[in-house]
């Protein structure tokens, strides 16, 4: 009988997937404590703030901005080795409608606007337990997976969606003050520390290109959901196929609003 010696590659991969399956106790208690402290930017893995007072006693606990890449902390970048596993991951796109007419306007005021978005979308998608993995432009992504953001992480994404809607003014007496629509998609795909000499925390697959495809799709106010991913909070809320680019068959997605 052959003896399977489980080093390496192989080693690390179990550790990713026990990781982002089953949870890493001391990143997970750390989460609940570091997503109500103050200031941002943040670790995408431990929520840990790295400014303000916060921030500095932290610091010099380890959990600074890693030299490898700054918006992971220390502890969860240098901790974790480099690579990563297949599990399946829920993921959240939203976008800004009209950033180009809005940067029309002055770039110091569309900053002040992003950011106001940037401060809205981080504090909702945190109450989820999301991972923010990208503040982009007039775009956020971020991911859930279930040793992170708990066994109901799918549903999590979709409710963070819904709540980011709400953050931006949906369904307030004046109306959003950004337009802004979000996707949901979920499925199985490599999550971990992706890179080189600069690693960054990220999922990559299908599942991630289909959310940003129908990211296109979602009107301001809209929140899409593809079919399988949670469907049992669409109730019975419209259903549209989406002829997305690069995709032959035709995608089915609920929509849902604020």
């Amino acid at each position: 009988m052959a003896i399977v010696d489980l080093t390496g590659e192989t080693t690390t991969t179990i550790l990713w997937e026990k990781v982002l399956t089953e949870g890493h106790g001391s990143l997970v208690r750390a989460r609940r404590v570091f997503r109500y402290l103050p200031s941002a930017p943040r670790c995408k893995m431990c929520s840990n703030p790295f400014r303000g007072p916060a921030g500095r006693v932290l610091a010099a606990a380890g959990f600074g901005p890693s030299r490898k890449n700054p918006n992971l902390c220390s502890r969860c970048c240098d901790a974790l080795p480099a690579g990563g596993a297949e599990v399946d991951v829920a993921v959240l796109f939203a976008d800004v409608r009209g950033s180009t007419a809005l940067g029309r306007r002055g770039v110091a005021d569309f900053a002040t606007l992003m950011n106001r978005f940037y401060a809205a979308a981080t504090q909702t998608l945190l109450r989820h337990d999301a991972v923010i993995d990208k503040l982009i432009g007039d775009e956020v992504m971020a991911i859930f997976v279930a040793g992170i953001s708990g066994r109901r992480y799918r549903r999590s994404a979709v409710l963070a969606g819904v709540d980011l809607l709400r953050a931006v003014g949906y369904c307030s007496d004046r109306g959003p003050w950004l337009e802004v629509g979000v996707t949901v998609n979920a499925g199985l795909a490599y999550v971990g520390n992706v890179g080189g000499s600069v690693v960054d925390f990220t999922a990559l697959g299908d599942p991630v290109n289909l959310a940003a495809r129908m990211q296109s799709s979602a009107a301001g106010g809209e929140l899409l959901v593809a079919s399988g991913v949670a469907d049992e909070l669409a109730g019975g809320a419209p259903v549209r196929t989406l002829d997305l680019r690069s995709y032959e068959t035709p995608v089915s997605a609920f929509v849902l609003g604020a």
